[in-house]
Parts: structure tokens; C-alpha cells; sequence
């Protein structure tokens, strides 16, 4: 027997025994690196990077469906993390929030991407959705392995998409990668509606049946979302899509308020995405094969219109039941959200975010609100509004997850404003300690004598040129200082006033009495800077399905902006009975005649 020189004897045998223990082919006595479901770890870019390679390497999801994910770690230690799930837009995939530095594109990914937060100390979760790119999108990928069978997208199903990140996770904190109640949630749009139903779940999950069942890892760990960072979301689906007007932002929205009755399709926007996801790699589920995902028979009923049938209305409450996270029964407050949205986004505006701060706030939960020139076209994205929110994400992820400084106030606001031209840095920021407080002032004007409008809408080249899907095509991101010779539009309702010189920071509101003559009309509202040239640029719109000959008072809200408007300048409101195709033209005609109107401009 070989001894250690000088070593007593019974020493010896120690050494040897532990030789054995701590001998490189014992791995199982020494913690090996980390490898996210058996993915190799790579050191770039100062973190590790462990990928999906290749089709085989799919990870299977809770029904076998095979996802394409990333993950990122920092440079060193080996777990559990506070983790950090990032969601990728609708037609996007993992790799729109990974980035080689963490400035990322400077812009909406500077310091929001897979290595700034690894940087920090997070694992970070970078997925492709189902139904898009390698999770079943793309041809290749559903013929490559098993599971793809019915691996279409859900649109962001609280039972499917939901899961997925679930799922994940669950294996992750098995792996003891992932930390299993120390976990964040983020993403853009499509990303960012998912990240509010995963903070409503929080430590649940939905069963395809509806049922709900405690948020286990596949080992039995219990699970928990603890802060969510949604990002120009939705929080209702068919408000967002089929927009009927009722919200107001002074008021908790009732149960079924969006579809009580069904909207104005969004029609732009509606017809804009179903394309685009035949375009970008989207696998939609093939005609009667899934009637809770039949996303081309429920896009070709909210293009078909009035008269609202009782199918359209099982749309409406699947959609609301399923595909978004208000109305979703609680079980005691929600993981708490810092939410972003745009002024100036015309698909997911303030409302996506208003809604859920109000519930919050009446639950006594944890909920602040970003405001700014961002989000969906016609929005600028401004640079500067786009680094200070991620900072604030940031901030607010290393508060909830870390324990590591303090998150914004809860029930706080912080607002940047609209400015033109549009290469202008955005003013800001304006706070305040809750959403009231950010707009103590208004502005009032309107009229009491009558007007009145029709159907067939006013000057449809005006229309035609602020279809916000346009502008997307013709600006990159589209462009809110775009501006038309002003005009008197014939079949309009129209008000006006002198601006004393404000700044707009909310959302219009709109008291008036009407008398409609016919069915399914709808008020299409433009609000408008006349400025000094006698140009006129688009600052707020809205819309509100009328009842069958509805009468009296009516109340409502266009989406609302934070603008200044100039001293001199014209304030001036539009009511039209089209403005299609932003809005979908009834298909019935109708008369509305508006008397005793008043709009009240929240400002700062």
C-alpha cells in the first residue's frame, strides 16, 4: 500500500477512502456545473449561455409539446438563482430578448436581455412560444420529433402558454437552477399579456378543464411568480381587440364589462396580426380541428360583424376566460406587476394597464404604472423613455427577487409625454404617488346645442391616412407627429376650443346625451392639436358601441396621451359614425344626433 510520506497509517486509509470520494469519476459526491435540462453551459459574453441547439434538444412540455429554450446563467456559482422568464412578442421568438451586451439594441432591450439580467445574478428563461419558429412553427420543427401533433399556438391560453412557463420553471427548480419562489416574469405584448396571467396565477395553474390546482415542480416543490414586469400588454383580450367602451379609469371594471355588449373590431389591427402570423412562423390549428384555439374561425367572425350571433358571444367568453388575465378567479392578491404601457400604442393602450392597477389597488396589492410615447405603431419608442422604464424594471426585479434596493412606490406613477418631431427626446418625468395624483387638473370645453352624424363617417382619406397598421409600414414603429391640413369634416360632431397652453396627462373624458336611430352604431372619437401652420396632429382617439337605438347620457374615454399643447393652439374633438379601417364600419346604417356634450382633458 502506497502511504502519504510521513502520513500515519490510519491516515493513510483515510486519504485513500477519500481519494475514492472526491476521485473526478465520483461526480456524484461533487456538484457538477449546471446544465438547464441537460444543455451544455458555455462561457460568452461574461455570462453562460446554455442553449436549445438543435430540434432534438427541444425540451417537452407538460402535454409533450417540444419547446425551444434558452437559458442564460451567471458567470459563476451553481444555484439556485432567482430566476427571470423573458416572453417574446406575437411572430416573435427566444431570441428577441438575447443580446450580446447588455445594452442590447440600446433601445427597447438596453439593459432588458438575457445578459444584462444574468449579469445581475438571475437565471434567465428564453423561450420560443408554442406554435411559433422551433416550438412547432415552423414545418421543419413539427416534422422533426414527436409532440408536435397539436403543438399550435393558443393565444396565450392560461392552460397552454401559461403552463409551458410553468412547466419549465418547475423542471429548472428541480435541477436547483431555479430558485422556486424567488421567480419574475416579463415580456412585450404578446409577452407581456402572458406575464399578467402568470402573475394572476402566481402559485397555481390552470387545467385544461378550467380547473385550478396548486403550482408544483414535477419533484413536488411548491412555486410562485413574485413580481412581474408586462410590458405594452393586454390584460383583457376582447377590450383590446373588440373594444365597446365602457372602461373608465375612475372605476374597478366589472365582470364582463368588454364583451357587455360586443365592440368595434379594431379591424387594422385584428386583420394586420392574424397575417402576420401565417407570415412569421405561426402554426395555426387547422379548420375544426381545436374549437378552443380556432384562431381563423374567430378572426373570420370578428371580421364578419354585426349582427353579433350566439356564436360570436362564446368567442367573446372564451377569449375572456381563457386568454387573458382579468376576470381570472383570484386566489388572494396577484404577484405584484410593474406595468408599462404606451399613449400612443393604438393596440394595447393605458386601459391594458389601468385595469389591472385598479383591481390591484381595490385588492390592496402591489401595482405602479409607466407611462410614455411606447408600444405598438403608431408609437415613437423614444430612447429615453425606453431606458429609464427598463431601469425601473430592473430596479424592481432586484427589490421583489433580491431583496437588493427599492422597488418604485406602490401605486406609483411615472410618465414621460408625446413630442414632436418625433427624433425629440420625450419630456419627463412626471410622477405621482397614484394614478389620480398624476392628473389633478382639466381642461373643459363642449357644446349644448345639437349635431349630428351618420354611418357613412366623414372624410375617409383622413382615415385612411392615421390607420395606425399604415403608419407602421411607412415609419418604422410608425410616427404620432405625423400631420393633415386641418378641415371642418362634414357628417361629424365637432368641438373646439383655444388651448391656453397645458399639458394633457390622462385620458379624455366624454359626457353626452344622444339619440341613435338604428343598430349597431358606433361614436368613432378623434381628439386633434390644430397647431399654429393649420396642419392638425392626431393626439387621442377612441370608440363606443352603441346600443339598438340607444338614448340618453352617455359617459366614455378615448385612450388618452401626455401631451403639451401649445398656447393659441386648437383643441379639437371629432365624433364620426366610421372611421374605418382603424375601427370596423358597421354593417347597419345609423343616425346618432349628440346634444349637451362635455370633454374634460385630465392635466398635470
Amino acid at each position: 500500500m502506497l502511504r502519504h510520506r510521513g502520513a500515519p497509517a490510519g491516515l493513510a486509509v483515510v486519504a485513500i477512502l477519500v481519494s475514492f470520494v472526491l476521485a473526478p469519476g465520483a461526480a456524484a459526491k461533487t456538484k457538477a456545473e449546471p446544465a438547464p435540462f441537460g444543455h451544455a453551459c458555455k462561457a460568452q459574453d461574461g455570462v453562460r449561455f446554455c442553449p436549445t441547439e438543435t430540434l432534438e434538444q427541444r425540451v417537452p412540455s407538460f402535454d409533450g409539446v417540444p419547446l425551444d429554450v434558452d437559458v442564460t446563467l451567471p458567470a459563476g456559482g451553481k444555484g439556485p438563482f432567482p430566476a427571470i422568464v423573458m416572453l417574446h412578442g406575437w411572430g416573435g421568438d427566444k431570441t428577441d430578448f438575447e443580446a450580446s451586451t447588455p445594452a442590447g439594441d440600446g433601445n427597447e432591450t438596453y439593459d432588458y436581455n438575457n445578459v444584462y439580467y444574468a449579469e445581475h445574478g438571475f437565471a434567465v428563461i428564453n423561450y420560443t412560444a408554442r406554435g411559433w419558429g422551433r416550438s412547432c412553427g415552423t414545418e421543419e420543427s413539427r416534422e422533426a420529433t414527436p409532440g408536435c401533433e397539436e403543438g399550435w399556438l393558443r393565444l396565450d391560453d392560461q392552460r397552454y402558454e401559461a403552463r409551458d412557463a410553468q412547466y419549465l420553471l418547475g423542471l429548472l427548480a428541480d435541477e436547483k437552477i431555479v430558485k422556486p419562489r424567488r421567480i419574475g416574469v416579463t415580456g412585450i405584448s404578446y409577452g407581456g399579456g402572458a406575464s399578467i396571467e402568470l402573475a394572476y396565477l402566481k402559485n397555481r395553474i390552470r387545467l385544461p378543464d378550467g380547473e385550478f390546482a396548486t403550482w408544483s415542480s414535477p419533484d413536488g416543490k411548491r412555486m410562485e411568480i413574485k413580481a412581474a414586469f408586462p410590458r405594452w400588454p393586454w390584460s383583457d383580450l376582447v377590450d383590446a381587440l373588440q373594444p365597446n367602451g365602457r372602461f373608465l379609469d375612475t372605476e374597478v371594471a366589472p365582470h364582463g364589462q368588454s364583451y357587455e355588449p360586443l365592440g368595434v373590431e379594431a379591424q387594422s389591427y385584428v386583420t394586420g396580426l392574424y397575417a402576420d402570423g401565417l407570415a412569421e412562423d405561426g402554426y395555426y390549428a387547422p379548420p375544426a380541428r381545436d374549437p378552443e384555439a380556432d384562431l381563423t374561425k374567430w378572426y373570420e367572425a370578428a371580421n364578419a360583424g354585426e349582427p353579433a350571433t350566439a356564436e360570436d358571444e362564446e368567442i367573446a367568453h372564451q377569449l375572456y376566460t381563457y386568454h387573458q388575465a382579468y376576470g381570472m378567479a383570484l386566489s388572494g392578491k396577484p404577484a405584484p406587476m410593474l406595468l408599462e404601457s404606451g399613449w400612443t400604442d393604438d393596440l394595447f393602450p393605458p386601459e391594458q394597464s389601468l385595469r389591472v392597477y385598479n383591481q390591484m389597488r381595490s385588492l390592496k396589492g402591489y401595482a405602479a404604472l409607466m407611462f410614455g410615447d411606447l408600444g405598438h405603431a403608431p408609437a415613437s419608442n423614444k430612447e429615453n423613455t425606453d431606458h429609464a422604464f427598463n431601469e425601473e424594471g430592473a430596479g424592481f426585479f432586484a427589490a421583489e427577487l433580491e431583496h437588493a434596493g427599492t422597488a418604485p412606490a406602490n401605486g406609483s406613477v411615472t410618465a414621460y409625454t408625446q413630442t414632436c418631431p418625433k427624433s425629440a427626446a420625450a419630456a419627463g418625468p412626471y410622477t405621482a404617488s397614484t394614478w389620480a395624483g398624476l392628473h389633478p387638473n382639466s381642461i373643459e370645453f363642449g357644446s349644448s346645442a345639437s349635431q349630428t352624424f351618420t354611418s357613412a363617417g366623414a372624410n375617409a382619406t383622413i382615415s385612411a391616412e392615421f390607420d395606425p397598421i399604415k403608419e407602421d409600414a411607412a415609419e418604422e414603429g410608425g410616427n404620432v407627429c405625423k400631420e393633415t391640413k386641418a378641415e371642418m369634416e362634414p357628417d361629424s360632431a365637432t368641438y373646439t376650443t383655444t388651448s391656453p397652453g397645458f399639458t394633457m396627462m390622462g385620458l379624455p373624458t366624454i359626457t353626452a346625451s344622444v339619440k341613435t336611430v338604428g343598430d349597431y352604431g358606433e361614436i368613432d372619437a378623434r381628439l386633434w392639436d390644430v397647431v399654429a401652420s393649420g396642419e392638425q396632429r392626431l393626439i387621442s382617439r377612441g370608440v363606443y358601441r352603441l346600443n339598438e337605438n340607444q338614448s340618453g347620457t352617455i359617459t366614455f374615454q378615448l385612450h388618452g396621451n401626455g401631451y403639451e399643447f401649445a398656447a393659441g393652439d386648437t383643441v379639437k374633438l371629432e365624433l364620426l359614425g366610421r372611421d374605418a379601417p382603424t375601427y370596423r364600419a358597421s354593417n347597419f346604417p345609423f343616425t346618432v344626433e349628440v346634444t349637451s356634450l362635455s370633454v374634460a382633458l385630465p392635466s398635470t
